[in-house]
């Protein structure tokens, strides 16, 4: 029967590895921390070794004997070459597998140059500076010893830990990970506040507006508009028949060829295209305008300048024959009139104008409003996006945390 894991929570799980491995891992990190304060101390005296060559050799080259002068200068090239390669080795402070077993690695390799150095350029400088290599070469190669001697312990010994200890530092970054996770929930919440908040006073805002636009006036405004969209509409259909004919008269005389349209008429023509209940109430006497169109239309439709297929003409001369003839247009110039002088008697209302004040003032603040909800509601969405993206790599953390614990002491764990 399989047992249940054991749950710990990300605060629990760390006192209790400590004391599953404590027995195992102090120790280690313990002679690890000790072979690296050997290894500082060797490189310091391999250092000083170093500078003591610098020196011999300096004094040599001072005195410019030219029988040691090239020696003394290759010896003193070499050891400037020692103690620039032991500067750049850093002994790290903090112990853990990866920066020890780097170190020991780059101080490996360095022992190694300076080894073929040795053996290569000391041969070359005898015999000159006898004791002071003979006081160098020990210093050498104790702290070769040493290097060698932490490069297998970190190789053997401490690589057993390993995993262990990157456990560990797994544990450590699932606790700054939890951290960052709950200070991104806090900030969502104050967002989320802050949105709620907005979103509060844009439906109050709109109510106001909403009220305002209820307005008696206001409505009476908007029924007369409504008006006006329909006479306008029906205009439009009775001219229907003359719109192809006026085109043809405006490319008539906009290209000279002729028709005695004057430019008043011209623009005239092209109200009744575009709005006719705004032609009809800017005509004077009952259409007066229109009518001399109309009837320097006829003239050309009886000439044939038009070029209209004949269905087209046909139709155009009957509507021509009502507008003219039939009087068509005398009602709703009536009431293009009358609807006309409701709109503007309303239009200069001062409550009407503290009212359209009222609602753009309104509506200016809404749109702020409405911007500053947007740039939040990007806001939340990118700190959803990272809590997804912490929450991510919490879940890999503590499935490697627990697959680790099995590995190296055979238990079963669930990180909660």
């Amino acid at each position: 029967m399989l047992l249940e894991p054991a749950k710990f929570s990300t605060s629990e799980i760390r006192d209790w590895l400590q004391k599953e491995t404590g027995s195992v891992l102090a120790p280690v990190q313990a002679q690890a921390q000790k072979r690296l304060e050997e290894s500082r101390v060797a490189l310091q005296n391999l250092t000083e070794a170093s500078k003591m060559l610098v020196d011999a050799s300096q004094k040599e080259i001072e005195k410019r004997n030219m029988k040691v002068y090239n020696r003394a200068r290759a010896l003193n090239k070499l050891a400037n070459t020692f103690i620039e390669r032991l500067k750049k080795l850093d002994v790290p402070n903090q112990v853990s597998y990866d920066v020890v077993s780097v170190f020991a690695s780059d101080a490996q390799k360095a022992m190694v140059v300076t080894d073929l150095d040795i053996k290569n350029w000391f041969p070359h400088i005898s015999p000159f500076f006898i004791m002071d290599r003979r006081k160098f070469q020990p210093v050498f190669e104790k702290t070769k010893i040493t290097i060698n001697n932490l490069n297998d312990y970190v190789n053997k010994e401490y690589v057993k830990t390993k995993t262990q200890e990157k456990t560990f530092q797994l544990l450590t970054d699932l606790q700054t990970l939890q951290t960052q996770l709950s200070e991104i929930e806090a900030q969502k919440n104050c967002l989320k506040n802050e949105r709620l908040t907005i979103e509060n006073e844009i439906a109050s805002m709109e109510q106001q507006k909403a009220e305002l636009k209820g307005n008696a006036i206001i409505d009476e405004l908007s029924q007369v508009e409504s008006e006006q969209e329909a006479i306008n509409n029906e205009l439009k259909n009775e001219l229907r028949h003359l719109q192809k004919p006026f085109i043809k008269m405006q490319a008539l005389a906009t290209s000279g060829g002729g028709g005695g349209i004057t430019p008043d008429e011209l623009r005239k023509i092209t109200q009744y295209l575009e709005n006719p209940f705004e032609a009809l109430v800017t005509e004077e006497h009952g259409g007066r305008m229109l009518k001399e169109i109309l009837q320097k239309l006829t003239g050309l439709l009886s000439e044939d300048k038009l070029k209209l297929k004949p269905d087209k003409q046909r139709k155009a001369e009957q509507a021509v024959d009502e507008v003219l003839n039939r009087d068509l247009l005398a009602s709703f110039h009536k009431k293009c009139i009358e609807l006309a002088n409701r709109k503007k008697t309303l239009l200069c209302s001062p409550d009407l104008e503290e009212a359209k004040r009222s609602i753009a003032v309104i509506q200016q603040e809404l749109e702020k409003l409405r911007t500053r909800r947007a740039n939040i509601e990007t806001d939340e969405a990118m700190k959803t996006n990272a809590a997804s993206e912490i929450m991510e790599k919490m879940r890999t953390h503590k499935k490697t945390i627990e697959t680790n614990v099995l590995s190296f002491l055979g238990k079963q764990i669930q990180i909660t």
